[in-house]
């Protein structure tokens, strides 16, 4: 399947594994890019060091191009911005802010920058700070999310900017392939489904929870902290819904309890502490696959499916 997001990034299929915090380490984006697509190693807090050794560690075990996605916010982000640059990682995709004050950088570099974006405005504005592309991303995600829905933002995003747009939300399958390509996207990220890649080292409770969910088991919390994230359904994310509801937690309450929830449920499964980041999307997840597996078969569908209608007519 080729396509603008193809030829850009020189790879076999328009896909990008999801920057999960926590999620995204070397042996899932080197096992991403092994099977054609773009892995990612997510920056988040972490200490440079680690990072630095887990770009080396996918540099080991794959010799095609994966990417490192930093998050603006971060404290560390003007470290990982230069790292990236002296570890030569092809592909960077950034969120929560604007990474104009970097991009001149990455682009001397020859980097390809693909932001993500929850908006139009956004989306021109990274296109005129010389993003090579943008990925549109719906609030089906799991994790911090925006307010506009996949199949509303990416047209809008497609008709608003030249360079290509990658949808993002919502997509598990090759029908959510097809459709974003209806939609005028070029490439699809992915990362609840590769929550249940065998390559994902998360917790065997994290895991199970994404296979055995169903359509109704993601929950939002934190709006009134001005950082929605959608997370799975647990007597933890259920508490903190009731609280903000309710108003029987503070917004600065809401943050103590949520620090370091992620990693907790990423490494120790801690259902009674552990923020469990999902998206939308997870009950059509219904089991564990290798990643080659996982992108083959979302690609073969989207194929037959975008194949059927061209044969339509």
């Amino acid at each position: 399947m080729k396509t603008r997001i193809t030829e850009l990034l020189g790879v076999k299929y328009p896909i990008l594994q999801g920057g999960m915090a926590w999620v995204a380490e070397s042996t899932l984006a080197a096992a991403v890019s092994e099977a054609g697509g773009v892995g990612l190693i997510a920056g988040g807090s972490a200490p440079i060091d680690y990072l630095r050794e887990q770009i080396r560690r996918a540099k080991s075990l794959t010799d095609k191009p994966f990417g490192v996605n930093i998050m603006l916010m971060s404290p560390n982000a003007a470290d990982l911005a230069q790292l990236v640059i002296d570890e030569n990682v092809p592909v960077i995709t950034t969120g929560a802010g604007n990474p104009g004050q970097y991009m001149s950088a990455w682009n001397d570099a020859g980097i390809k920058v693909i932001p993500v974006v929850p908006s139009v405005a956004l989306a021109k504005r990274m296109e005129r700070s010389g993003a090579a592309a943008v990925i549109a991303e719906g609030t089906e995600s799991g994790g911090h999310i925006g307010e506009n829905t996949t199949m509303c933002l990416v047209p809008q995003v497609v008709d608003a900017v030249e360079i290509p747009v990658i949808a993002a939300g919502g997509i598990a399958d090759g029908r959510g392939i097809a459709a974003s390509f209806m939609l005028g996207a070029q490439g699809v990220q992915v990362g609840t489904r590769f929550l249940a890649a065998e390559e994902c080292q998360i917790h065997p409770t994290y895991k199970q929870l994404v296979v055995d969910a169903k359509d109704t088991d993601s929950i939002v919390t934190g709006r009134y902290t001005g950082h929605p994230c959608r997370n799975l359904k647990t007597k933890f994310s259920k508490k903190l819904a009731n609280g903000e509801n309710a108003g029987t937690i503070t917004p600065e309450e809401f943050e103590e309890l949520t620090v370091g929830s992620l990693r907790k449920a990423v490494q120790d499964g801690n259902l009674e502490e552990g923020s469990f980041l999902c998206g939308a999307i997870a009950g059509l997840v219904k089991k564990v696959q290798p990643a080659e597996e996982i992108i083959k078969e979302m690609f073969d569908e989207a194929e037959k499916l975008l194949g059927c209608r061209n044969n339509a007519g």
